[in-house]
């Protein structure tokens, strides 16, 4: 049987993984810089298997617009390129045959602000499933209230303080967009 503190404690933990989603979701969208971020989201198939590009590579920053992917099994180079080339990230690899360069282009006003409607859902997505986590707790607290394991006043109470956890998290999740938005939107 759940109490309302414990209730509330988990409904925390889900608000916090949901607005620590977002930031992850938000360093996979490309800007103008080149950050290793990007590539976070690239699964290749290495002998058949699905594996992060992480776990095959080392990727590096060597400049502002340019990221480099060093295979640590030169087996894998066409793969990982390949990979990069159907993935939606919009880069073109050039590789020598030790290493895969990819040129991050300029990107265009159209191009920035299709990126800033994507964050926004990404944002969007982040504050539902906060409301979806505020809304379980609530019918969860009205069940042992119906229950009668908790009293009117305490689960009123709760539901307060769930409401706050619920306005916490969805501003957290704005406060994070304005600063991915400027940095989208910057020449």
């Amino acid at each position: 049987m759940a109490t309302p503190d414990q209730l509330i404690q988990d409904a925390q933990k889900r608000m916090d993984a949901s607005v620590e989603h977002t930031k992850t979701e938000f360093n996979t969208v490309r800007t103008g810089r080149a950050s290793a971020a990007l590539l976070d989201r690239l699964q290749i198939d290495y002998y058949g298997q699905q594996t992060p590009l992480r776990q095959l590579a080392t990727i590096n920053v060597p400049e502002p617009r340019m990221l480099t992917i060093q295979p640590f099994d030169p087996n894998s180079l066409k793969s990982i390129e390949k990979a990069v080339q159907e993935s939606d990230l919009g880069l073109t690899p050039s590789n020598d045959g030790k290493i895969i360069r990819l040129p991050i282009p300029q990107l265009t006003e159209e191009r920035r602000k299709e990126l800033v409607k994507l964050v926004r859902q990404i944002a969007e997505d982040g504050r539902v499933a906060v409301r979806n986590i505020r809304r379980d707790a609530i019918h969860h607290m009205k069940e042992l209230s119906g229950k009668g394991q908790v009293g009117e006043d305490d689960e009123r109470r709760a539901e307060e303080r769930v409401q706050k956890l619920t306005d916490e998290h969805t501003q957290a999740s704005d406060e994070i967009l304005k600063p991915k938005e400027a940095e989208i939107m910057e020449v």
